[in-house]
């Protein structure tokens, strides 16, 4: 079988091997692939693995081979799901994956925004604390967490990983979901409850067209006076420039992201210059156990295909 990777580097930098999908046919592997190499680089194949790279209905059309699409990741909206179908090829995506990494970079970028802890870091390094004339001090006043409610959007596999982190560290948790779960640890509500009574609202939905911009000037309205927003879910869960000026005016204490609505990031991104915001550059599943995870189900994607009993359809 002829297998391509089209764009390899992200999940793959050099640090882990493809040896499990190589040992399964003839595999090239492409670092990344721009939009008008895609139907030349898969020629022939039968099998493709893409992470962002769009496998449009074009892109079917003109490579008859194709039987099989693995999304290197858990989101699989760039594969027009509906003309695979038409053709006969099966999508598979690799879910869960790294379901613990999100919430701990969530909670990495909730304890930055309370402790600042690279700030007080590279000013000790500075000589601060040197020639302090008190044992301590502080440019941020430090932010405790235990007490304050947490209200997670979503509650999923990641959105329970957060509740159970925000738990450990003594929050109340309330959650607006679409599925009600059996979790007495937490409290369901409504999305205008959550919103009032919560002191840190984090993302965890899908982007639906019911959830995009679920956040932004009219929803903001309903938070706490600084409350503190975090996103680790999908950009254009809220509205950036809304956001930015809740920042800008105070109704937002701090912001907190590692997605933005197009990534890379935009040179004017009305974020990059609010005060107070995160942002790191979409690297929640970018730890090597979740990228081990997420090659090792990747092949079993491939090899259960072989055997005729795929795994992880989503069309």
């Amino acid at each position: 079988m002829k297998i391509v990777i089209l764009d390899g580097y992200a999940a793959n930098p050099g640090d882990l091997s493809w040896e499990a999908i190589t040992s399964q046919g003839d595999l090239t592997v492409y670092e990344r692939t721009a939009p008008e190499d895609v139907i030349a680089r898969i020629g022939d194949a039968e099998a493709i693995y893409t992470n962002k790279t769009v496998i449009s209905e074009a892109v079917m059309d003109a490579c008859p081979n194709l039987k099989l699409i693995s999304v290197l990741a858990t989101g699989y909206n760039v594969v027009d799901l509906a003309a695979a179908s038409a053709h006969g090829i099966t999508v598979c995506n690799v879910p869960a994956y790294s379901t613990r990494d999100v919430a701990q970079l969530t909670f990495a970028l909730l304890l930055e925004i309370c402790h600042h802890v690279g700030h007080h870091a590279e000013t000790v390094r500075e000589g601060r604390w040197t020639s302090c004339k008190d044992f301590c001090y502080w440019d941020y006043a430090p932010i405790a967490l235990y007490g304050k409610t947490l209200g997670i959007i979503g509650f999923g596999q990641t959105g329970q990983a957060v509740a159970k982190l925000a738990k450990a560290f003594g929050m109340n948790v309330l959650v607006n979901t679409r599925t009600i779960r059996d979790c007495p640890e937490v409290t369901f509500c409504d999305l205008d409850t959550l919103l009032a009574q919560s002191d840190v609202v984090t993302l965890h939905c899908p982007l639906t067209e019911k959830t995009e911009r679920i956040i932004r000037k009219e929803t903001i309205a309903k938070m706490k006076d600084g409350a503190i927003l975090l996103n680790t879910g999908r950009g254009p869960l809220l509205d950036e420039q809304d956001v930015a000026e809740a920042l800008r005016s105070g109704k937002l204490s701090a912001h907190g992201a590692d997605v933005v609505s197009k990534e890379p990031i935009s040179a004017d991104n009305p974020l990059l210059t609010a005060p107070n915001c995160y942002l790191t550059p979409h690297i929640a599943w970018a730890t090597k156990d979740a990228r081990t995870r997420l090659l090792a189900v990747s092949a079993e994607n491939l090899r259960q295909f072989l055997l005729g009993t795929p795994q992880n359809v989503v069309n």
